[in-house]
């Protein structure tokens, strides 16, 4: 069965997470997918560790889907082809500093000029204006401009980043929707489109009320651990054997679920928790009361007594113990792709799923140039002769 986005023709010049993701993605629908890296070493990324079977973890889970072409920009020559792809292609992706596609006579207009069908998702740190246009930027500097790491950590303790690279993983989302979205307006209007995303919009997005908070009530958000910021109770409780849960039973209906299942019901008549005003102003108090009855049982026992009332509650599991939680297996959150040298490659699966076009994983991640030939006589139009002359002179790379 043929995916939702097949028959698309994107160029993927990105690097790292956010932009590679938002290739992988419409790979994973569908569409056919080149990334074009130096001849050679690749892509920045390729030598980041840890490597299994030569390849590097990094890499791999966010290039599946998707095949590679070895091109040095170096080469006039090779800037050339790049625009002759270009016109060739749906979508192209880049996730450079501003101004150096530009530089290699590569920028939005001369490529809308060839092709006024592209849509170009344009990924930066800061946007393609402003004072820090020109800045490098790494998801923690988002993290930590934005106020996101602020809001990250212990009270009174150092502001800590995400545990994953949360801000290049939703900017690689905004930058797929907006792809999407520029290809369903060219549906109308046949003309493609420049979209334009950043790691700091990006990072923004996930402060919540944050911003309205600060502008409006003068009320600077800070460090709470893991207690939630709008009811209580709602944090991580250690149990019995030493394992910990995250129970959130703070508004009205759940808090007396709670209260029942736990046979503190007598909570229900205690002014300091009889609303959920109430029980923010006293979380502390109870919460630690709750910690007292977590304490007291085992971790899967909690979180089956929580199951039972309809209380959400779940284990801070281990990456290990998520990998093998049954939820997890049957839904095929976690898959296994069959990689030419590591044998079963284990990753995230599917995210999204689609009941008449479902996504596929079709191939690993490729390795430096292992498609360039296919590419230049699929798209190009090159023949064998061609194609040689071009890796010879040093314009392409790869097998």
């Amino acid at each position: 069965m043929a995916g939702a986005l097949d028959g698309l023709k994107v160029l993927d010049l990105s690097r790292f997470i956010a932009g590679p993701l938002c290739g992988m993605l419409l790979g994973d629908m569908g569409a056919d997918v080149v990334k074009i890296e130096r001849p050679g070493k690749g892509e920045d990324a390729r030598a980041i560790a840890p490597h299994v079977g030569g390849e590097s973890l990094y890499v791999m889970m966010y290039n599946r889907n998707k095949r590679s072409l070895g091109l040095d920009f170096r080469h006039k020559r090779a800037q050339a082809l790049l625009r002759d792809l270009a016109a060739q292609a749906d979508v192209l992706i880049e996730n450079f500093r501003p101004g150096t596609m530009e530089r290699m006579g590569c920028g939005w207009g001369s490529l809308r000029a060839a092709n006024p069908r592209l849509v170009m998702v344009s990924i930066s740190g800061f946007g393609r204006g402003g004072p820090y246009a020109e800045r490098p930027c790494f998801d923690v500097i988002a993290q930590a401009m934005s106020g996101l790491m602020e809001l990250t950590g212990e009270p009174g303790r150092m502001p800590v980043p995400s545990g994953a690279f949360i801000v290049d993983q939703v900017t690689g989302l905004y930058a797929a929707l907006g792809a999407v979205t520029a290809l369903q307006a060219r549906e109308r209007s046949g003309q493609g489109q420049l979209v334009d995303t950043s790691l700091m919009a990006s990072a923004i997005t996930l402060l919540l009320t944050a911003i309205p908070e600060s502008v409006l009530l003068g009320v600077e958000s800070t460090r709470r651990g893991a207690r939630d910021r709008y009811s209580a109770p709602a944090n991580n409780f250690q149990a019995s054997d030493g394992g910990w849960v995250h129970l959130s039973a703070g508004n009205d209906q759940l808090f007396p679920r709670f209260l029942a299942q736990a046979g503190l019901t007598h909570l229900a008549a205690d002014p300091r928790f009889a609303s959920h005003a109430a029980r923010l102003a006293n979380a502390a108090a109870i919460e630690t009361i709750v910690a007292g009855w977590v304490a007291q049982h085992s971790t899967a026992e909690v979180v089956a007594s929580m199951a039972a009332a309809g209380v959400p509650c779940g284990k801070v599991a281990t990456v290990g113990e998520m990998i093998d939680d049954p939820q997890v297996r049957q839904q095929n959150m976690i898959v296994e792709l069959a990689h030419p040298t590591i044998g079963k490659l284990p990753m995230h699966g599917l995210t999204v799923g689609l009941s008449d076009t479902p996504g596929e994983l079709r191939r690993p991640a490729p390795s430096v140039g292992e498609h360039t030939r296919e590419v230049l006589g699929e798209w190009a139009g090159l023949d064998t002769a061609a194609i040689d002359e071009l890796l010879v002179a040093g314009v392409v790379g790869g097998a």
